[in-house]
């Protein structure tokens, strides 16, 4: 898990800082990498108890304390292993300077975990340069890194500041669950044997609830497929068409183990691992590529999102339609 000391964001653009840019896509890859050789998969560790680890965070998305907005893609990974690694209870972070903004401060000799940020800008003469040709402007790649501190490595910070929610009861997870599905707007059918999204036809497929022996894994499996869905063309238009056993077929297989998880933590629901099955062909594309990892939790938290976002407007349109009878 890449960590600094530095409490200011730096900025990583242009020819002179190539070397940083890899160095930083290294790092990261290297530690999602390890932890996967190790057994560990980092999109369900916060809740799982590995030897000698351990914490007591409820499930959730890494979330900003002060603007309670969730970090998303790879952010979520690194987050989520740095409260695994040091048992911290919370998933809220904050900067240096909005610790201090809100009356307190980041515990002296404690160090930041650093995420990222990647965008595009257009260079002033790159612009000027497709006007004068009359072209379409090349925007070039940028990274930018920011450190951030756990809320438990702070002190006097408000009570009320960075609380977690709470998560689902046992009795909630179906009803919930069953809410994300319709709203979702894919087909869904329930039978058979086995569980599957076939992109042609557009629809998903899971066996019924008696043939898990946990209920709550039923969920777990109906948004892996979900997940799977939201790459249809007139969704998300990710590639659906790779071959079984293709490294293509391999990286949509991530892409929805980590979307599900993403969306269980969302919603307050324990993550697990569904298909671990795949755990080897997952490390060879890690290996041979080091933005793959940031490329697939980025297309896994658009999957997640735009199932939330469906099931946030149905449950908007219900309070409108209670309030207005």
């Amino acid at each position: 898990m890449p960590k600094s000391s530095s409490r200011r964001a730096t900025c990583e653009v242009g020819k002179d800082r190539n070397g940083e840019r890899a160095s930083l896509y290294d790092e990261v890859s290297t530690r999602i990498v390890a932890e996967l050789e190790a057994g560990r998969f980092p999109w369900v560790q916060p809740w799982g108890k590995v030897e000698g680890l351990g914490t007591n965070a409820a499930p959730g998305l890494p979330r900003n304390a002060v603007t309670a907005r969730p970090y998303s893609g790879v952010n979520i990974l690194i987050l989520w292993c740095a409260v695994i690694e040091n048992g911290w209870p919370s998933q809220g972070w904050l900067t240096f300077r909005q610790a201090r903004e809100a009356g307190g401060c980041v515990r002296k000799g404690e160090r930041g975990v650093t995420v990222v940020y990647a965008d595009r800008f257009t260079p002033k003469g790159e612009a000027e340069r497709a006007t004068r040709d009359g072209d379409e402007a090349r925007p070039v790649p940028f990274l930018k890194r920011f450190t951030v501190f756990n809320v438990a490595q702070c002190d006097g910070l408000p009570a009320d500041l960075g609380g977690d929610p709470v998560p689902l009861a046992e009795s909630e997870i179906a009803p919930i669950a069953g809410e994300v599905i319709a709203a979702s707007g894919v087909e869904f059918r329930v039978g058979g044997e086995k569980a599957f999204y076939a992109p042609g036809a557009d629809f998903v497929a899971v066996p019924p609830q008696a043939a898990f022996f946990d209920p709550v894994n039923w969920h777990r499996t109906a948004f892996h497929e979900l997940c799977h869905a939201t790459g249809h063309p007139k969704r998300l238009n990710r590639d659906m068409t790779n071959p079984f056993g293709s490294k293509d077929y391999a990286r949509e297989e991530l892409v929805a183990e980590m979307g599900s998880a993403f969306l269980c933590a969302a919603l307050g629901i324990v993550p697990t691992v569904r298909h671990a099955d795949y755990l080897g062909a997952w490390l060879d594309v890690l290996r041979e590529d080091n933005r793959a990892i940031f490329r697939a939790a980025s297309a896994a938290s658009k999957a997640a999102d735009w199932l939330l976002a469906r099931h946030r407007e149905v449950e908007n349109a219900r309070a409108e339609e209670r309030i207005a009878a």
